[in-house]
């Protein structure tokens, strides 16, 4: 494609993101559905220049940074705990659904020789990382069951793609030894957890020597590409290898991140996924156009019936497996029981309906070989690839629209321990810091190096922390009418917070207009606007929903302890 052409659609391709992103925000509809379907309408307008997908631009390109911060984001302990569930996820229900797959298509699509029917349910057996994380989020689901999906779809990227590898394999050689790939998955499997851990270690002692937090999200971003590349290169899991380098140093951050680096890195990574993930749903639907081209020889009403065939064998295998290993997890020994008697069969019904399909597939399909080790072409090649695509749109659009209801009907979309958790955790951080003030107090009298103000401020600040520790333990007497009133009075303290910051705001800006500051001076105080702008923020869109009074720590010795009616 000529530069000018590639630049033309570059923009329309960021142009058309924003705008339909922004529609599926106002229609509160997962913005991935609309993307893909957006994707599809604008690949048939006459004059678009039209691409293929490289597969490569999604498995190397987009995949490893996508990867990386879902499992940087993800709770190790939420893992931990739910290990078995989500392993017969990830890897039992990956194998059962390329398998399930694989029959269905084989009997009822008579081209499709078994080989070649493997490579299909290779294909389309995974659930998708980007599409489960954009559908599921903004839903207010119980934390427990969105772990459990994401945690899932991080493992079976790599399931699916080891399956997939052998698959392929067999299709073109015509040979396969199910010995010698299950040693392969062994191997495979734990060179990716083993690299992935070398370089999570080597990117943490990295981070660690380093203080400008731009160069840290800088190195972040190099450390999700270089697990995952490295990986690869060696011929082991490049999923795994970003999935573990995601998840230990997203459990060790606080340790070596400053604060600033968490806010610009949290800033960059939500940019960054988004833009990504946008990218990836508008070109899947993109290639409609191009996949209908190489379907000419088929009818259409034909292979319609057959997406509707694999996608509901797809839907079926994993309602299916999901309630089964539910009922598995309550036979085995007591250590295992925990999780099968707190998730009922509400929970597995979520699970086992969140299932969509999305990149990982549709580049899988689109990397299978022209040809075979004969020469011939590779049987039903296009047809595989638009059946791929097919699943894919139906499990975004039927189980993503439908999602939010089930997820009402089923009444899993708000989580009972939240609240409490959250109190408690600010509960002990407080007390920690009054157990530290005392130690700072009592360290300054024995030394007798006492300063007047030094004292003044630890004794504000002791008188913060105290007020702020009765506030937390008065809010858990609290009804739910006092929570709702107090709520209310929070909600007009913003309205007028919001109103003085939009005056001193415009005061700044007629300043420098008048030309009676510089703009150093401007970019400075408008900063420290913003941080208190994004707190009042944080404050009205809370994600635990914890009410309750707060007051503002004295930031000099001088100045009282004020109180602010926001949300701690």
């Amino acid at each position: 494609m000529p530069l000018n052409e590639l630049i033309l659609f570059s923009m329309l391709l960021l142009l058309s993101t924003v705008l339909l992103a922004t529609l599926a925000d106002r229609l509160r509809i997962p913005y991935a559905i609309l993307l893909v379907l957006g994707g599809g309408v604008l690949g048939f307008i006459p004059g678009i220049p039209h691409i293929e997908l490289d597969p490569e631009l999604i498995l190397l390109f987009f995949l490893p940074p996508l990867i990386y911060s879902s499992a940087w984001l993800t709770s190790w302990h939420r893992f931990r705990k739910d290990f078995d569930f989500i392993l017969l996820l990830a890897i039992g229900l990956v194998l059962a659904t390329m398998v399930a797959v694989a029959v269905v298509a084989h009997l009822f699509i008579p081209q499709i020789p078994w080989a070649v029917a493997f490579v299909l349910g290779a294909v389309v057996s995974p659930t998708d990382t980007v599409a489960a994380g954009t559908v599921i989020k903004g839903q207010g689901l119980i934390r427990r069951i969105s772990s459990v999906i994401e945690s899932e779809s991080l493992v079976n990227d790599a399931t699916g793609l080891v399956a997939y590898r052998f698959a392929v394999g067999a299709a073109v050689t015509g040979s396969f030894s199910l010995v010698n790939a299950s040693i392969q998955f062994f191997v495979v499997s734990l060179g990716g957890l083993l690299i992935g851990l070398l370089v999570a270690l080597i990117a943490s002692f990295v981070h660690k020597q380093l203080e400008d937090s731009t160069t840290q999200v800088m190195v972040s971003v190099a450390t999700a590409f270089a697990s995952y590349i490295l990986a690869e290169k060696v011929g082991v899991s490049g999923v795994l290898a970003a999935v573990t380098t995601g998840l230990y140093l997203g459990q060790h951050a606080a340790t070596f991140y400053s604060s600033e680096t968490r806010l610009q890195a949290n800033s960059f990574w939500n940019v960054l996924t988004f833009m990504f993930n946008s990218f990836i749903f508008f070109l899947i639907g993109f290639q409609m156009q191009n996949l209908l081209y190489h379907l000419s020889r088929y009818s259409l009403s034909t292979v319609f019936v057959y997406i509707l065939l694999i996608s509901i064998t797809v839907v079926v295998v994993r309602m299916f497996w999901t309630f089964a290993s539910i009922g598995l997890l309550h036979i085995l020994p007591a250590s295992n029981k925990q999780l099968g008697h707190n998730v009922s069969w509400r929970y597995a019904a979520v699970i086992g309906w969140t299932g969509m399909r999305g990149g990982v597939s549709l580049a899988s399909a689109l990397a299978i070989p022209i040809m075979i080790a004969s020469g011939a072409p590779f049987p039903e090649r296009d047809l595989i690839v638009f059946l791929t695509f097919g699943v894919i749109l139906f499990t975004l659009v039927v189980q993503g629209f439908s999602l939010a209801p089930l997820i009402r009907w089923f009444k899993v979309d708000n989580d009972p321990t939240l609240r409490e958790e959250t109190r408690d955790a600010i509960i002990a951080s407080t007390q920690a810091a009054l157990q530290k003030l005392d130690e700072l107090k009592s360290g300054q009298d024995e030394t007798g190096e006492s300063d007047e103000r030094l004292q003044k401020y630890i004794e504000r600040l002791k008188a913060y922390y105290e007020k702020k520790l009765a506030l937390l333990e008065q809010s858990n007497e609290d009804t739910e009418s006092v929570r709702k009133r107090r709520k209310a009075t929070q909600d007009r303290f913003r309205r007028i917070q919001r109103e003085i910051h939009q005056e001193e705001r415009g005061s700044l800006i007629a300043l420098r207009k008048q030309g009676e500051i510089d703009d150093q001076v401007f970019h400075t105080i408008e900063r420290d606007l913003d941080l208190e702008e994004q707190r009042l923020y944080q404050s009205e869109n809370p994600r635990p929903v914890l009410v309750i009074p707060s007051v503002t720590p004295p930031a000099h010795p001088d100045q009282d302890i004020s109180s602010s009616q926001g949300n701690t």
